[in-house]
């Protein structure tokens, strides 16, 4: 037994870089003749990715749909690349983890459970509640991870960078550690990190693993400080880890992971030339027709509890029943498409904001005007489209780990938006000082916002909207994924 263990730490692949996440860069689809048929998908890790120019490079993801399977099962060892698929130029392991095995490692626990605690979502005096079925889940996650880092482990060539993103494999880092110590691995969180009070209620167990997993990383990386500090303090309290707070540092069990922040920036380049594309001219003379010369107040959002949407309605809604100088002279265009709609609490929030919606349009609209346009289906030029239009952007998550739309609306802007931001979103770190600051609990702080908002001067719009263009394409999607591998 020994012997094969031995044997087993020495077989190494080729790769020097390797980046690991749920999601891939591509996707299948099956035609109706039975064939595959594959998409490519962007990014600031796909563009991260090709700027290394490697061609041994090799991301590893996980099959999300039965199509995926298909690919992934017929390529050898799950390589698409060497099936034939034309991947981008660079390699893709794709895992095909049991179909009950991802659903119970994804929706049980990443996105019901991980997702809650990071964004400060459950209504506790009902959940969480950890009984039987969360430790199938768990037992589920934990296989999961294990795909995944013994899939990096193949992979990867000796001393390898591995970047391993996000809350679905917090498990990860350690687990590879285990299996190839002389890598060098880096994990990033894409949310908030909750303080230690909200964190604890995970089981005792689960905590100090995703904890003491992440901290199998070189380096733990985090959209804001805030987030990392309290990443750090979980550690502190849970763990009784040490914790370097000026050198952002932390020591469990003699190893050091030390902390970084690296705030994703806008891809202001892709941004301004794609929205300036015929199919986005198209949909702004549409919206400006429906508009006609009224003032907007624009959201762009995934119908994600997080995103504070039915407050966002509320506080418009306040604001036309307190300020009646406004009806007629503004149209509130909402866009929130659908997610997660195999989760019951995601349903009945899409089918809160458009009962909302239509409510608002009941009590406020006129044979000449309809205060409030929601769309549900996801359509990216027409985003582009109301970004460029927006006298207002309404962005009052209730916590939110970066949230790019507040960087990209600046970007585009046509004539200058006003940024109404929730100081909870961690752009805020970035646009406080020229964006409207609001509470995302409050509902008439934040149509006053709204008010500040749409009352401002057009050189001031403009004026504040350049400096928050600045700062949001600070650090560009390419330039944050060197940085974190260049750190390693």
């Amino acid at each position: 037994m020994g012997d094969l263990t031995t044997e087993r730490s020495t077989v190494t692949g080729t790769a020097p870089v390797l980046v690991a996440s749920n999601r891939g860069p591509v996707s299948f689809s099956t035609a109706d003749d039975g064939t595959l048929t594959l998409r490519r998908g962007g990014g600031g890790l796909v563009s991260g990715l090709s700027a290394i120019g490697d061609t041994d490079a090799v991301w590893v993801c996980a099959a999300l749909s039965d199509a995926d399977r298909r690919a992934a099962g017929e390529a050898p060892e799950g390589r698409l690349d060497r099936a034939g698929h034309d991947v981008g130029g660079q390699a893709v392991r794709m895992l095909d983890i049991d179909p009950q095995t991802f659903a119970h490692a994804y929706n049980g626990v990443a996105n019901s459970t991980l997702w809650f605690v990071h964004h400060l979502l459950y209504a506790t005096p009902t959940a969480p509640s950890f009984d039987a079925d969360f430790r199938t889940e768990w037992a589920a996650y934990e296989a999961y991870n294990t795909a995944f880092a013994d899939a990096l482990a193949a992979e990867a060539a000796p001393n390898a960078a591995v970047l391993v993103q996000d809350y679905h494999l917090s498990l990860a880092p350690s687990l590879l550690r285990a299996a190839r110590p002389d890598l060098r691995i880096g994990h990033f969180s894409h949310t908030p990190w909750a303080p230690p009070e909200y964190y604890r209620l995970l089981p005792d167990d689960v905590a100090r693993a995703v904890l003491t997993g992440i901290l199998g990383a070189d380096r733990a990386g985090f959209l804001t400080e805030r987030w990392a500090r309290s990443f750090a303090a979980c550690c502190e309290d849970l763990l009784g880890a040490s914790v370097d707070h000026e050198r952002l540092t932390v020591t469990h069990e003699g190893r050091t992971t030390q902390l970084g922040v690296h705030a994703l920036g806008a891809d202001a380049d892709f941004l301004r030339e794609r929205a300036h594309r015929p199919d986005v001219d198209e949909r702004l003379a549409a919206l400006r027709t429906a508009v006609g010369d009224r003032r907007t107040i624009v959201r762009v959002d995934r119908t994600e509890l997080s995103k504070n949407i039915v407050r966002g309605f509320q506080a418009y809604r306040h604001l036309l029943r307190t300020r009646p100088e406004w009806r007629d002279r503004v149209v509130h265009i909402a866009f929130a498409y659908p997610s997660r709609t195999d989760l019951a609490e995601y349903r009945d929030y899409t089918a809160a904001v458009r009962r909302l919606a239509d409510e608002i349009n009941a009590e406020f609209a006129t044979p000449t005007w309809q205060p409030l346009v929601l769309h549900v289906n996801d359509d990216f030029p027409r985003s582009l489209a109301a970004y460029r239009l927006a006298d207002v952007a309404l962005v009052n998550p209730i916590r939110d780990g970066m949230n790019l739309v507040a960087k990209e609306v600046p970007v585009v802007s046509d004539q200058g938006c006003a940024l109404v931001l929730s100081r909870e979103a961690g752009a805020h770190a970035e646009l406080g000082d020229d964006a409207l600051s609001v509470n995302p609990y409050d509902v008439i702080a934040t149509a006053e916002a709204l008010h500040t908002g749409l009352a401002m001067s057009p050189e001031e719009r403009a004026d504040r909207t350049k400096r928050l263009a600045a700062a949001a394409t600070a650090l560009p999607p390419q330039q944050w994924f060197l940085d974190q591998l260049n750190a390693l």
